[in-house]
């Protein structure tokens, strides 16, 4: 009897740990998704498009930099700690964006606002990771995944709505209000988390325990591809149909609602496909052809094309990258435990990494095309067919 009331117990305690990171990601997915299709315009305002493409940089290498210390952050203060720290900072950094007109000022709430936020989604991993199993693993990222997409879905329709006459500080001060009970979820449901021995790993030992394992390094490589993809599409496509194609901020919002879809209708059931029937390397595969084969063909679209035939093929890309996504969230979790603090922060290097290389890469690009901005896509296409040589290198859990 002492037993089962004990398991009952930590049930129960599982159960509220889930349902308080789930609630938190699909809140704060809400917080992170309104502002990403206004930021590069609303910079663009303040600095050139070349200066753009340096902020994200250097807010990537700060968080790259951060990163590394992450396990001994963890082995100091805990993940609840740390938790609250970036979720305060990220309100301070959203009230300097509101309320800054100098661009110098503007900027480094900016990098702050894109550094918190890269730390508010691994600490959000660690908690769902100390109540995850490993059975469960493709159903609980399936959940997690389109649960903070359904946010998604919406934000780019309440950024039409709330966005006019350029008065991009709304977007902000709405992301803003989704924090507040986001801190207050976060105090009453998981103060009393029960944080692992953090392994305070060295950054070379790190990098040398991944590289020995192909899995591992196969999967990193790949979701730093699928983040890749992120950092073209979020930096560049809302600046290229707003003042190339000449969308406004409204039909941008349908384009993107009806983009988004298919990580809310997939990831879930192909979470459950990865757990039961297939394994996560045929769907991982797939998804990168789609991914190419789609984002090539934005180049072929004419300027003046229909708002519908936009929304169609930036449709099909997410087709293929809502798969890479979970498939590779599944995969990697499937690998690890929370107690690999120092792997996970590794394996979420792979998204401001990516936003380093990104768009210097998309500088160089755009110096050697020419006026043509759409070849970008084509590009695009071309560098995400290189996740199929290592996303077919993986050996399937099942």
């Amino acid at each position: 009897m002492v037993n089962s009331s004990v398991q009952t117990k930590a049930n129960n305690l599982r159960s509220q740990g889930f349902f308080a990171v789930y609630f938190i990601g699909f809140l704060f997915a809400f917080h992170t998704a309104l502002p990403t299709f206004i930021n590069s315009s609303f910079l663009n305002v303040f600095i050139t498009e070349r200066l753009l493409n340096l902020v994200y940089v250097l807010a990537s290498i700060f968080t790259i930099i951060l990163f590394f210390m992450i396990p001994y952050i963890l082995k100091r203060f805990g993940n609840y700690r740390m938790a609250v720290f970036l979720i305060l900072s990220e309100m301070v950094a959203l009230l300097g964006l509101i309320f800054s007109q100098k661009p110098i000022l503007l900027v480094s709430f900016f990098i702050i606002s894109l550094v918190s936020i890269s730390f508010i989604y691994f600490s959000l991993d660690i908690f769902l990771e100390g109540f995850s199993k490993n059975k469960e693993t493709g159903q609980i990222r399936g959940t997690y995944l389109t649960l903070g997409n359904l946010a998604w879905i919406f934000s780019p329709l309440i950024v039409g709505l709330i966005l006019k006459n350029g008065d991009y500080w709304k977007i902000y001060l709405a992301a803003l209000i989704f924090l507040i009970p986001i801190l207050f979820i976060l105090v009453k449901g998981l103060r009393n988390f029960d944080d692992s021995k953090y392994e305070a790993t060295s950054f070379w030992q790190t990098l040398k325990e991944i590289c020995r394992n192909k899995n591992i390094k196969n999967i990193f490589i790949t979701t730093f591809l699928l983040n890749f993809f992120y950092s073209w599409m979020t930096i560049y496509t809302p600046l290229y149909l707003h003042k190339y194609i000449g969308f406004s901020w409204s039909e941008i919002g349908i384009i993107f609602g009806i983009m988004l879809i298919p990580f809310v209708i997939l990831q879930f059931p192909l979470g459950r496909i990865a757990d039961k029937i297939l394994g996560e390397k045929e769907i991982l595969s797939f998804g990168f052809v789609i991914m190419s084969i789609a984002t090539a063909i934005l180049f072929f679209i004419p300027e003046h094309s229909s708002l519908w035939l936009w929304a169609t093929i930036l449709f099909i890309t997410r087709i293929g990258a809502s798969s890479v996504e979970v498939m590779g969230d599944t995969y990697f979790f499937k690998k690890v435990n929370n107690l690999n603090a120092n792997i996970i922060s590794f394996f979420r290097i792979s998204r401001p990494l990516a936003y380093v290389l990104g768009p210097l890469v998309m500088t160089l690009s755009l110096s050697l095309i020419g006026p043509d901005r759409g070849q970008l896509f084509l590009i695009l296409g071309l560098i995400m067919l290189f996740g199929l040589w290592f996303s077919l290198g993986l050996k399937d859990t099942k």
